[in-house]
């Protein structure tokens, strides 16, 4: 008689986010499915964003599913690829990651061919022709495949996976997932947002589990809060003061709302003057609309004391659509706000706005959060002199302030709390952050909570 061996246990592989805060792409399999978690770009560095053209691995063509834990492109701006090759299976995310995610996917592309045109027409880029990753028609399909899971529920997406969204508290519609597969269960934290939000609630608990994967953007800092808004404050009365503006680049998603927020409470305290707010990317407008519908419906994530409310509009907010309302804040006429997206400047109306503006000792440049590798926002914060935009060197005389506050992310004391609260994990795995910050929070957690916590390598496999 014929007899069968024990079932082989489920294995997780890093295919992204392993070693850089980037690309988050993290493979489960069973004897029976995979499952995706996370479909991201990589952004950065020029050796990460070349991986973003690499041939597609065959174990990822090849899932069943798809599991995005929030509209960052990092996190799901690699689904248009996997559609343009031909996958055609369900992407399942929460109801606020449904209706962000076709803002940040069509703006994407829209903004990916647009460069490969600017790139063509001035012949800027070493090849030739540029093209882009992927274009609309990819976006769209990867938008049709998006399937919405409530938080809190128990839902089949794929033979023997159960996924289960809690809240996460990083942007609307963020959520930290469960996936139950051959009687074992991983969490992934996606990004973690912080207790403090302006807007959202605090991250749910962690559940129990046999492995936990842990973002650490922020593993080897801490965010100081106690006088961010008076050094804000300062740094727009100073600017103002000598007759320059203050220029934002900010995530279209969650940044522009929480810098929104904060600029309106300062002009209601009278900390500083109402100067006009200009609020200039589509995207970013997009999800303006989407943050403001969740207030008035009190979405679940949202604050409960918020809903109903709209603490959104600084007095004298002005939304920039079309390309000549944009031009026209980089010859400002009076002192000014502006709000801008790419957030790390690695694209978007926000390089044109730093191509006029940056030569002008004037105005000043705040980075409101993370500023990852290789990008225009991390050479400014780190002291840079001159950047490259758009195939010329610009001079870097204004000033440029960071403000590590406004960061969704949490920081290294809130990871560590959110990780070893409750019944410990079996293995913790830690990504989607610099080599240097992924291992100073596994030693924190190995050290104050006698886990078992690894920074696991590219393409590693484990065990579950």
């Amino acid at each position: 008689m014929a007899t069968t061996g024990p079932a082989r246990p489920p294995s997780l592989t890093f295919y992204g986010g392993a070693g850089t805060v980037t690309g988050s792409k993290h493979l489960v399999e069973t004897e029976d499915a995979r499952v995706l978690v996370d479909c991201g770009l990589f952004q950065g560095l020029a050796e990460l964003r070349r991986r973003n053209w690499a041939p597609m691995p065959s174990r990822l063509s090849g899932v069943d599913a798809v599991v995005v834990t929030h509209a960052h492109l990092d996190h799901c701006g690699y689904l248009p690829v996997l559609a343009r090759a031909g996958w055609r299976g369900p992407v399942f995310v929460t109801p606020g990651t449904a209706e962000l995610v076709p803002i940040v996917l069509e703006d994407s592309a829209h903004l990916m061919i647009e460069e490969a045109e600017h790139a063509n027409r001035y012949g800027w880029s070493k090849h030739r022709p540029a093209l882009p990753l992927y274009d609309a028609e990819d976006a769209r399909k990867a938008i049709r495949q998006l399937r919405v899971v409530e938080y809190g529920w128990d839902t089949e997406i794929a033979p023997g996976f159960t996924l289960h969204f809690g809240q996460a508290g990083h942007i609307l519609g963020s959520a930290w997932a469960r996936l139950d597969a051959a009687g074992r269960r991983v969490v992934f934290s996606g990004d973690l947002g912080r207790p403090r939000h302006s807007l959202l609630r605090p991250p749910q608990p962690r559940p129990s589990c046999d492995a936990l994967v842990l973002e650490s953007t922020y593993g080897a800092r801490t965010h100081h809060d106690a006088n961010a808004l008076a050094t804000l404050a300062e740094t727009i009365r100073r600017t103002a003061g000598r007759g320059g503006s203050v220029l934002i680049p900010a995530f279209a998603v969650d940044r522009t709302e929480v810098v929104l927020v904060t600029l309106a409470k300062l002009m209601r305290d009278k900390e500083i003057p109402e100067l006009p707010v200009f609020v200039d990317s589509p995207m970013a407008l997009a999800a303006l609309r989407v943050y403001r519908e969740a207030l008035r419906q009190g979405w679940p994530e949202i604050r409960p004391e918020l809903a109903g409310y709209d603490p959104l509009t600084p007095g004298r907010l002005t939304e920039l659509r079309t390309v000549e309302e944009s031009m026209r804040v980089n010859a400002p006429r009076m002192p000014s706000i502006v709000i801008s997206a790419s957030g790390m400047a690695t694209g978007g109306r926000i390089l044109h706005h730093l191509e006029y503006l940056l030569p002008d000792y004037r105005h000043t440049v705040l980075i409101a959060g993370y500023a990852a590798a290789g990008t225009r926002a991390r050479q400014l914060a780190s002291g840079a002199r001159q950047i490259k935009i758009h195939g010329r060197y610009v001079p870097v005389r204004a000033d440029v302030v960071q403000l590590d506050a406004f960061s969704a992310h949490a920081d290294a004391d809130e990871l560590v709390a959110w990780a070893s609260t409750g019944e410990p994990p079996g293995t913790a795995y830690l990504v989607h952050g610099e080599p240097d910050g992924s291992a100073a929070l596994a030693e924190r957690l190995r050290a104050e909570h006698g886990l078992v916590a690894v920074v696991p390598r590219d393409r590693e496999r484990v065990l579950l």
